[in-house]
């Protein structure tokens, strides 16, 4: 048997801002935009090097989901944008005004910091150390 997860859905206020954030703030692609509906959207973004998973950006459609909106994991890490070179991503992130809620520190997994997106989501930019790089692949 074989599965793998195709997309995580991120709710968003609205499709421009979240495709502006994710491709101009943190380096993903847009993979897809597709109208569905004159207020649906079908929009994907993935960071560079990305194999398979992407974002869905889906926007919020009702009070319950615009409630979601920066608190989907309940103010914990909801997502871990792994990387192969953590300081070069860091100041980078840095120099485009990303918030980061926890400084980077080395954990015996690697290197690691905590940065809230747009809307406030829970990210960690993490490099796994040499012990660790099966988890990256």
């Amino acid at each position: 048997m074989k599965q793998r997860i195709g997309h995580i859905a991120l709710i968003v206020k609205d499709y421009d801002e979240a495709i502006q954030f994710y491709t101009e703030k943190l380096n993903f692609r847009l993979v897809e935009d597709t109208t569905l509906t004159a207020d649906k959207r079908w929009v994907l973004v993935a960071p560079p090097g990305a194999g398979e998973c992407c974002l869905l950006l889906a926007k919020a459609t009702d009070e319950a989901q615009m409630a979601s909106i920066g608190n989907q994991a309940g103010g914990r890490v909801f997502l871990f944008l792994f990387t192969d070179d953590f300081w070069r991503d860091y100041n980078d992130m840095l120099h485009k005004h990303i918030s980061f809620l926890r400084p980077p520190r080395e954990e015996v997994y690697g290197t690691v910091a905590v940065f809230e997106d747009l809307y406030g989501n829970r990210w960690d930019l993490l490099q796994p150390n040499e012990n660790n790089k099966g988890a990256f692949l």
